[in-house]
């Protein structure tokens, strides 16, 4: 079996090795990898890989037992959420996010941490292009692992990647990064490595799963004094129905995933403007243990 070259740019008729989604009317989705002789069985009989091989994008090809099948190579958003799994994926609706408002750009030099099971890896690939670089850290061996073959089946050998395992704080070769992306548990902890590391200008993004690291990250950016004002974030999705005048909210939609920080990278020894506007009644009242901002500090001594 043989692997086509650079797979990220595949055209023309499908050939041995590539992946391909089949969608049937109901909508139900299978990936697979193309393998000349072999069968896949479904529930209307099996399909002939060797009736794919050689064939166009956006055919119909039809089971033993009748059913039909159309066949495309898979998007990413396809195959990112059909893909196997170590750790949870970045959905394609917050990749997109990530992608936009971090700025990733071709030739962009881009540290990720936390690669889990490589969703957003392959966005950041992408987007970087050959000239760019994506050195991605991923602390587990075995998350690490299923990232390097989720990668390589939906992008290939991309000559800008260099996957790491490893604690990102401790084992970093990157020194001067453009875009840093937190896909972790802990983002704050990275505030020292992200003033140390990102280059004046460049971006900070933090992709957390609660409001209390959102608000903690947020604020250990405020407290460092070399970080824009933080902007966090979530975006929320709804698919729709529509048949006929059946027109509505698609039933079970899930709209949240996770919630988005990003902040810019002042030049060094350069503190960022304090927000103008006091903060609300309460807001770092006595229950409140993280850090706080050196406006408030000061305001709270004043006589």
């Amino acid at each position: 079996m043989t692997t086509p070259a650079e797979p990220w740019m595949r055209r023309g008729p499908f050939a041995e090795g590539e992946w391909v989604r089949l969608n049937d009317a109901k909508g139900r989705k299978h990936n697979l990898q193309l393998v000349a002789g072999k069968e896949f069985s479904t529930k209307k009989g099996q399909l002939r890989h060797d009736d794919v091989i050689g064939q166009p994008e956006g055919i119909v090809i039809t089971a033993s037992l009748g059913g039909e099948y159309q066949v495309f190579r898979p998007l990413l958003s396809e195959y990112v959420v059909s893909m196997p799994r170590g750790a949870a994926i970045i959905y394609p609706k917050d990749a997109a996010q990530i992608v936009t408002w971090a700025d990733i750009y071709p030739g962009a030099r881009v540290v990720e941490a936390g690669a889990g099971s490589g969703s957003l890896t392959a966005w950041l690939l992408r987007a970087v292009g050959t000239e760019g670089h994506v050195g991605s850290y991923e602390i587990r061996e075995d998350f690490a692992e299923v990232a390097r073959k989720n990668v390589g089946q939906i992008i290939g050998d991309h000559p800008a990647w260099t996957l790491t395992v490893g604690d990102v704080r401790e084992v970093i070769t990157e020194t001067e990064i453009d875009r840093l992306i937190l896909d972790m548990v802990d983002p704050w902890s990275c505030v020292p490595l992200a003033a140390e590391r990102i280059v004046p200008g460049g971006v900070v993004c933090a992709y957390v799963a609660t409001t209390t690291q959102l608000s903690r990250f947020v604020e250990t950016l405020r407290e460092h004094g070399e970080f824009t004002e933080p902007r966090a974030w979530e975006t929320l999705e709804r698919e729709w129905h529509a048949e006929g005048l059946a027109v509505r909210p698609a039933h079970g939609a899930g709209s949240h995933t996770a919630y988005l920080v990003t902040a810019r990278r002042m030049a060094h020894g350069q503190r960022a403007l304090a927000k103008t506007r006091r903060p609300a009644p309460g807001a770092y009242g006595p229950d409140y243990t993280g850090p706080r901002p050196a406006s408030v500090i000061e305001s709270s001594h004043a006589p």
